[in-house]
């Protein structure tokens, strides 16, 4: 009773700590992706061949659905708030999963690891994205669709299926719990656990469960008048299109991306839990094989998510969060209680050194601070237009732009040599401001060079954003330069 109370104990103050900690990302000023998502919700005026309206973002509306609601609420940085609402629920329910697969001992450890891994720097943690919402229902979709087949539940397994179409509609790669549920009903029913009767009744209430969602988004969409390819392009189709674009650019960054990114697999235990797990595989399969089929295939499908997305930014360790989790519940108790205290040692090392970093103003917002800058000399009425996109400067400058894309990479797919861009600048809604936050021709070299002529005619320079780049305000207008601060504020800006 005591190992009881004292794991139920473990489990709380770790989803309490893990929420508290990622408040912290109140205290710091919105990301490219947030204050795009932002930007993108507020205009968002849905017609036939565009889904949003004024900007497109390769995105699913339930996502910015979300981030309508809570700006609505709370302002741009109040996603941060159900970012830690986030991270809390994915410790409650890896403890509650780790306890169906094993016991007590292992549900305390998990949440452990999970409020390790949910609030390291190493990873990210101050921006609320796609990766970090789902956490909770990945998770919770492998313990949903294990209590499902223990109790042969129809109930269960829809709540699964739902658990597991849900992160779909904020992060459209994420089917982790889909292949989850999926396996393990399937081996199940190989291995003679369930029926084929009990099979057939649970896999139609996962389906259904899964559907909900996505018929929601499709009936939104028809009533709204948008073509459903318009739909399936920005959600899916646009992801192709922009591979072939990353794939004539130069590999170096991303190269660069992908040893960070496994460094901070190896520096955050993921590496480590899951090479445990598949060493002990045989053992785990003779236990229990649907289960260890469904871990399996849960993190094979999750890392090949990651490799095809070819960005390899930082955050998309979090997608690998999930099997690391199950795979912790379920190596062996020694190795797991010296795998998690160094986990946990990791991810407050990193959270010091990222608040000492802070606090002495070494974090570079150029971003932020050249938006300041910008809006506190700008007029009503004044747009702009960030070359190669940075949505958290834009949001800051309070203009709006008459370009539709917010990105880069959205540019270099459907703008790739610029045509709609020279033709804005040379048209009657030119934007009043123009940032070459990149210079003109990185991605494009005759488009850029164009670009270029088009803007020495119309533009003017006045002064520069912070990292000296170059500000451009139309011919003829009386505004004043803008003097961004570029100091790097510590923890209290906001």
């Amino acid at each position: 009773m005591a190992a009881w109370v004292d794991a139920r104990r473990t489990v709380a103050v770790a989803a309490a700590l893990a929420f508290l900690v990622r408040l912290v990302g109140l205290l710091r000023p919105v990301r490219a992706d947030e204050a795009g998502w932002v930007l993108v919700a507020r205009s968002w005026h849905p017609s036939a061949d565009s889904l949003y309206g004024a900007y497109f973002v390769d995105r699913p509306p339930p996502l910015i659905t979300l981030v309508k609601v809570v700006d609505t609420i709370g302002g741009p940085s109040a996603l941060r708030a159900v970012g830690a609402l986030a991270g809390a629920a994915l410790v409650l329910l890896a403890a509650w999963t780790a306890r169906l697969v094993a016991d007590e001992r292992a549900a305390r450890w998990t949440a452990v690891a999970a409020a390790a891994l949910v609030t390291t720097p190493a990873i990210d943690v101050v921006a609320a994205k796609g990766e970090l919402l789902v956490l909770p229902f990945l998770v919770g979709a492998a313990g949903l669709a294990l209590a499902a087949v223990r109790d042969r539940s129809p109930a269960l397994a829809a709540a699964a299926g739902l658990a597991a179409g849900v992160p779909l509609g904020l992060k459209q790669n994420l089917a982790g719990g889909v292949v989850f549920v999926a396996v393990l009903f399937v081996a199940s029913l190989l291995t003679g656990r369930l029926a084929r009767g009990d099979l057939v009744r649970l896999a139609g209430a996962a389906v259904a469960g899964f559907a909900l969602p996505v018929l929601a988004t499709v009936a939104w969409a028809l009533a709204a008048g948008v073509r459903l390819h318009t739909l399936w392009y920005a959600v899916y189709g646009f992801r192709a299109d922009a591979s072939s674009a990353l794939s004539e650019g130069s590999g170096r960054a991303a190269a660069t991306r992908a040893l960070v990114l496994l460094l901070i697999v190896a520096v955050t235990g993921i590496a480590v839990a899951l090479a445990a797990y598949a060493a002990r595989v045989r053992a785990a399969w003779r236990r229990d094989a649907p289960l260890t089929a469904a871990v399996l295939a849960m993190v094979a499908f999750d890392v090949v998510s990651l490799v095809l997305g070819g960005s390899f930014w930082q955050d998309y360790a979090f997608g690998l969060v999930p099997g690391t989790l199950l795979a912790v519940a379920l190596v062996g108790s020694r190795l797991r209680e010296r795998l998690v205290p160094l986990m946990a040692v990791s991810s407050a090392v990193c959270l010091v050194g990222w608040a000492v970093w802070n606090l002495a103003g070494q974090q570079e917002l150029e971003e932020h601070d050249s938006g300041v800058a910008l809006h506190a000399v700008a007029e009503p009425g004044d747009t702009l237009v960030v070359f190669g996109g940075r949505a958290d400067l834009q949001l800051e400058s309070g203009m709006a732009s008459p370009y539709a894309y917010l990105w880069s990479l959205p540019m270099r797919t459907l703008d790739p040599d610029l045509d709609e861009l020279r033709a804005l600048v040379a048209g009657p809604d030119a934007p009043t401001w123009l940032v070459e936050w990149w210079p003109f021709d990185t991605w494009s070299e005759a488009g850029g060079r164009a670009l270029a002529a088009e803007v020495a005619q119309r533009y003017e320079r006045r002064g520069t954003a912070c990292g000296d780049r170059p500000v451009y305000v139309l011919r003829g207008l009386d505004r004043e330069e803008p003097r961004p601060a570029c100091g790097g504020p510590g923890l209290s800006s906001s």
